[in-house]
C-alpha cells in the first residue's frame, strides 16, 4: 500500500484494504484491549475499570502511531492498558497474571479471525458467491459485489490473525514481551525497561521498512491454513 500511495497508483483494492483495517482500528483493537483489561479484572486489578478502559469506545484505546502504522502497514497497536500487578489475587504469581493478561489481547483477535473464517466459509457456499463464482469460470460476467463481500471476509480474517501474531513479538510494547518476561529474570526486565525509549524507536524502523512482513507473513498463512483446515467440515456438512 505504501507503494501505491507514493507512486500515485492507489487502486480500488487498495482503499478496500484501507477501509477493512480501518474497521480494524476501530472495532478490533478496542475488543483488543478491552481483552487485557478484562483478565486483569478478573484477576483482581480493577485499575482499567477505573480509566474507563472496560469499554469496547475505540477513543478510550487508540495510540497515534500504532494506528498509524496499522492502516499503512497493515500491523499495529493501541494505547496499553493500565494493569497493576500488585492488586492481583494471590492465587498466581504476579508474572503470570501479567503474562495471562497480555496473551488475552491476542487470544481475542485469534478468536474473532476464527469467527471470521467460519463466517467466511459459510458464505463460500452459499447460492450469492457459487452462481457469482460460476460466472466467472464461464467468462461471463457478475455483479462485483460477491466478490467484494469475499475480500472483506478474507481481509477481516487475515488482518486479525495478522494482530495477533505481529502483537506476539516479544519487543516492547508488545504483548509478547510480557508473556516472555514469565519465563526470563529481572535482570532482563531491568535492562529492557532502561532501554525501553530506544528498543521502540529501533522497532519502528525495523517496521515501517517492511523486515518483518516475511517472517511474520509466513506465520499468519500458516494459522489462516491452520483455520481453514478445522473448518472443513462446513462445506462437507453442507455441500
Amino acid at each position: 500500500m505504501i507503494s501505491s500511495l507514493l507512486s500515485g497508483g492507489f487502486t480500488q483494492q487498495d482503499l478496500m484494504v484501507l477501509l477493512v483495517r480501518l474497521f480494524i482500528m476501530l472495532m478490533i483493537l478496542p475488543l483488543h484491549e478491552c481483552a487485557h483489561g478484562w483478565v486483569a479484572y478478573k484477576l483482581g486489578d480493577d485499575t482499567a475499570m477505573y480509566q474507563g478502559r472496560l469499554t469496547l469506545n475505540p477513543i478510550a484505546h487508540l495510540d497515534p502511531v500504532g494506528s498509524l502504522l496499522l492502516l499503512i502497514t497493515g500491523y499495529g497497536w493501541a494505547k496499553p492498558v493500565p494493569v497493576n500487578p500488585n492488586r492481583f489475587n494471590r492465587k498466581h504469581s504476579l508474572r503470570f497474571g501479567m503474562a495471562l493478561t497480555a496473551a488475552a489481547g491476542p487470544a481475542s483477535n485469534l478468536l474473532a479471525g476464527f469467527v471470521g473464517m467460519i463466517l467466511l466459509r459459510f458464505y463460500m457456499i452459499s447460492d450469492y458467491y457459487t452462481s457469482y463464482y460460476d460466472d466467472l469460470i464461464a467468462g461471463e460476467s457478475a455483479n462485483s459485489a460477491p466478490a467484494l463481500i469475499y475480500a472483506l471476509l478474507s481481509a477481516f480474517v487475515s488482518i486479525n490473525i495478522g494482530l495477533a501474531i505481529f502483537n506476539l513479538v516479544p519487543v516492547p510494547p508488545l504483548d509478547g514481551s510480557k508473556i516472555v518476561a514469565y519465563f526470563t529474570g529481572d535482570k532482563i526486565e531491568r535492562w529492557i525497561t532502561r532501554n525501553y525509549q530506544v528498543i521502540r524507536i529501533v522497532f519502528f524502523v525495523i517496521v515501517v521498512s517492511g523486515i518483518l512482513s516475511v517472517p511474520l507473513g509466513f506465520i499468519d498463512g500458516l494459522v489462516f491454513d491452520l483455520y481453514v483446515f478445522l473448518t472443513n467440515w462446513i462445506p462437507k456438512l453442507f455441500g
